[in-house]
């Protein structure tokens, strides 16, 4: 499938400072963030007069063009302020999840030469050990060495002229950001992203109207990860206004009190909305649990894309609202009419469940590599199950053994320092291979199997991905994680992490969370063929963790990690079958 729409647009820099410059000459309100009396906003004037300060205040600080600059801090306003500061002189930003290891942090730091490090909070720092050799800077904070400080001597420092021909200097082939992938197998590698990488990744999704007049962005993620920063340029870029909400653990109610129309948001986040759904609906009692299926059943036949509904249609929508769908939205703020998912795949069953209740959810699809999607499901005609045909200006196709190849503007410049590693993903004409095997049908959509190392291959030869299955597993309310394990191996297994707070809430003993669970395995292996099937299972005592280094900053499961740690738990499982 050919992608290749022309997408750059005419008469401007292309540069995230160009971008930023062009945001800030409107009025209204840039961001929203959280108080200790409540959501404070903040306009585009204050917003750009603070990033001019900052600029001018890394300048003092003999930050030069081309320098990497690390920024190790949860997902704040202060995040984004210094992101376009670094970016408007040239600098280069290197974003550090706020939950690496204090080995990760002096890796990252050590590998591109980072001189100035900007941490969130002193603690941050005292977990950090002897830390990294880098002067700090601490977001929080009013005195010598803070980012407030830094600030303060950028605004007295009558650097404007300095800053604005520094900026004048930036093109988009300059370096924007070393962005370092979060490892879920080996040693965290730097992709080399451009200015150019940026802005026609974020011309290609404002192109679909995403986000527009009106609408305002719940941003939670990391900001370490593209698609966080993705979201945040758009929304910049198309003067929408960011809700910064700092822990996941908050977004509840911050949904709440804010009320924003798009939530970005990773699967597992709406899988979890999901599954409290679910939960909710079936401790009803007969009655109102079957009104609520029925709810659920008629608004995903009313809801679907490409069908509008005739006047019973309506009527039927408008009792379903009533019944049981309204409180689903409520959930959501009461506002959301788009949410956007990435990083992983999206079971089918989770998408039409929003849709139903009025909220579309649009997966799309990419990797750091490619600066962060090639795919997207548009708004107005999403397919559950797929990640959408190719964004505008990406070209896609598969190679003969179903391996997702990429083409266009957004593909990186290579990895730092590893000429050998670029060569493996870069073709010698351009084309990224990004280690996902995947079908694309008719229209163009493109279905995500599984990635290729992860393909499972059992003794007998079958191929299984094994990640289709780990998404019905998840589907339950009582599972929070799953993995399949059976390379080489005569059939399946399965380790399940129980969800703990759901598990907490239903006051359920160990027997009973075994047979409920015991019943979910059964149910998926019922809609699966003989070879998928999932012979035996363990439920653990835990769940699988960031701590233990089992889960990257993006709930993605360190799948090598978590099979060598219940190794153990695992040759059980085979053993009982011998």
């Amino acid at each position: 499938m050919n992608g290749h729409v022309e997408a750059k647009p005419a008469g401007r820099a292309r540069t995230i400072g160009a971008l930023w410059r062009d945001a800030a000459a409107r009025g209204g309100p840039a961001f929203q963030r959280q108080t200790r009396e409540g959501w404070e906003e903040v306009g585009w004037d204050e917003a750009a007069g603070r990033v001019d300060a900052l600029a001018a205040g890394f300048l003092a600080a003999d930050v030069s063009a081309g320098e990497p600059v690390a920024l190790l801090a949860r997902t704040r306003m202060e995040w984004t302020l210094c992101d376009l500061a670094l970016a408007s002189i040239g600098a280069v930003l290197v974003p550090i999840y706020p939950t690496a290891s204090a080995e990760e942090v002096r890796f990252i730091v050590e590998h591109c030469g980072v001189r100035m490090l900007i941490a969130e909070t002193a603690r941050d720092v005292r977990r950090l050990g002897d830390g990294p050799a880098a002067q700090i800077v601490l977001m929080e904070g009013d005195g010598e060495g803070t980012l407030a400080e830094l600030e303060r001597r950028g605004a007295a420092a009558n650097l404007e002229e300095q800053v604005a021909a520094r900026s004048a200097e930036v093109s988009e082939a300059d370096v924007l950001t070393y962005l370092y992938t979060s490892g879920t197998t080996g040693t965290p590698k730097a992709c080399v992203l451009t200015h150019r990488n940026f802005t026609a990744m974020t011309e290609a999704v404002r192109a679909l109207h995403v986000v527009g007049p009106g609408d305002s962005l719940l941003l939670f993620l990391p900001l370490a990860h593209n698609f966080a920063r993705l979201m945040q340029y758009t929304a910049v870029s198309e003067g929408v206004p960011i809700i910064y909400c700092r822990d996941f653990i908050a977004v509840p109610k911050a949904l709440t009190a804010t009320r924003p129309t798009v939530v970005p948001g990773v699967p597992r986040f709406y899988e979890q909305v999901a599954a409290q759904v679910r939960s909710g609906i079936e401790r009803l009692d007969p009655a109102r649990r079957a009104a609520a299926r029925w709810a659920l059943r008629t608004a995903a036949a009313e809801r679907a894309p490409g069908h509008r509904p005739g006047p019973l249609g309506r009527a039927k929508l408008a009792a379903a609202d009533r019944m049981a769908l309204a409180k689903v939205r409520e959930r959501m703020g009461g506002r959301v009419r788009i949410g956007v998912s990435g990083g992983a795949p999206l079971p089918a069953d989770v998408a039409e469940l929003f849709q139903a209740a009025g909220v579309t959810v649009v997966e799309g699809y990419g990797l750091s590599e490619a600066t962060c999607a090639s795919h997207f499901n548009r708004p107005e005609n999403p397919r559950p199950g797929t990640v959408g045909p190719p964004l505008p200006g990406i070209e896609a196709r598969l190679d003969e053994g179903g391996e997702v190849l990429l083409r266009g503007e957004t593909v990186f410049a290579g990895y730092l320092g590893d000429p050998e590693a670029t060569a493996e993903v870069l073709t010698p004409d351009g084309w990224l291979r990004t280690g996902d095997i995947g079908e694309i049908d008719q229209d163009g959509f493109l279905r995500i199997v599984d990635r290729k190392k992860d393909l499972i291959v059992t003794s007998g030869g079958k191929n299984i991905a094994p990640q289709k299955l780990e998404g019905a597993l998840r589907a339950d309310p009582l599972i929070s994680e799953a993995l399949v394990v059976g390379d080489r191996r005569p059939y399946l297994v399965a380790l399940i992490a129980p969800d703990l707070g759901e598990v907490r809430r239903l006051d359920l003993p160990r027997d009973e969370l075994e047979r409920r669970i015991g019943e979910a395995v059964a149910r998926v292996n019922a809609r699966v063929g003989k070879t998928e099937r999932i012979a035996r299972h363990a439920v653990l005592d835990r769940q699988f963790s960031q701590e233990h280094g089992e889960v990257t900053a993006t709930l993605k499961l360190r799948r090598r990690t978590c099979a060598d740690r219940f190794s153990a738990t695992i040759d059980e499982l085979y053993a009982a079958r011998a």
